[in-house]
């Protein structure tokens, strides 16, 4: 298999369809085409991709806690094109001070997504390099946390375990003409997503590096019998120096 290979008539078409205007469509053969259009394509309603960067053996971390590099420069360049075609990237509290995240775009051509922090608690230190300027940021709080907002702020009720329903946080994005999204970080707020039934694709790139023990991926809640595993429709796509896996959900 040789790795796709991004051409610019292909990723103009594509930026095209995220700015809802009309385009050539590339041959449908085209894996890339293929892989991002369903994202870039406005239709009038909600559109969700998560995504993990992760080893062979499904860590995103060392126990240590060190992340970076895991991806390769593919890998990095897939990331920054999902959030050039989305309206906002989605990261927990918990990401955000992990790895102090940018979740700008800057290895491709494109726009920045609007960055939606889940900080229920008002934990995302003032600090945090996704606070700044360089594109709209909007923290999603519990009702109830008072801690000061730097920044535009929505407050929604919480859910079963205290959490922030994924539902219910699509909703407003939707009200604030947020339709297409990409859940970024970290393992939690993908589990809570994908539980809660409202991943259209799930993106796994995968890494040709062994970490042998750390943070996983992905972790969902156990279940007893291999018929309640999700099953979702899957390919690959050579991305060069990793391998992606698109995984396709069919939403409940």
């Amino acid at each position: 298999m040789s790795a796709a290979r991004m051409s610019v008539s292909v990723w103009n078409a594509l930026l095209a369809l995220r700015n809802g205007q009309p385009a050539d469509e590339p041959p449908g053969n085209d894996p890339l085409w293929t892989l991002y259009e369903p994202l870039a394509r406005r239709r009038g309603g909600s559109f969700v991709v998560a995504q993990v960067g992760q080893s062979l053996d499904g860590r995103v971390a060392t126990v240590e806690g060190d992340a970076a590099p895991i991806s390769g420069p593919d890998g990095f360049r897939h990331l920054h094109r999902l959030r050039a075609l989305a309206d906002a990237v989605v990261v927990g509290a918990g990401c955000v001070a992990a790895d102090d995240p940018r979740l700008t775009v800057r290895e491709v051509d494109g726009p920045s997504p609007v960055r939606v922090l889940i900080d229920p608690n008002g934990r995302v230190p003032a600090e945090a390099r996704c606070l700044s300027g360089e594109a709209r940021t909007i923290l999603v709080r519990a009702e109830g946390c008072d801690a000061p907002s730097p920044c535009e702020t929505i407050h929604l009720p919480r859910g079963e375990g205290g959490r922030l329903c994924p539902r219910s946080l699509l909703a407003a994005l939707a009200g604030h003409g947020l339709h297409h999204v990409l859940v970024e970080g970290g393992a939690a707020t993908i589990r809570h997503f994908l539980e809660a039934g409202v991943v259209d694709r799930l993106h796994v790139s995968i890494a040709p590096i062994i970490i042998g023990s750390g943070a996983p991926g992905l972790s969902l809640s156990p279940v007893a019998h291999l018929s309640q595993a999700l099953r979702p429709r899957c390919r690959t796509v050579d991305l060069g120096s990793d391998m992606l896996f698109d995984c396709a959900f069919d939403r409940p």
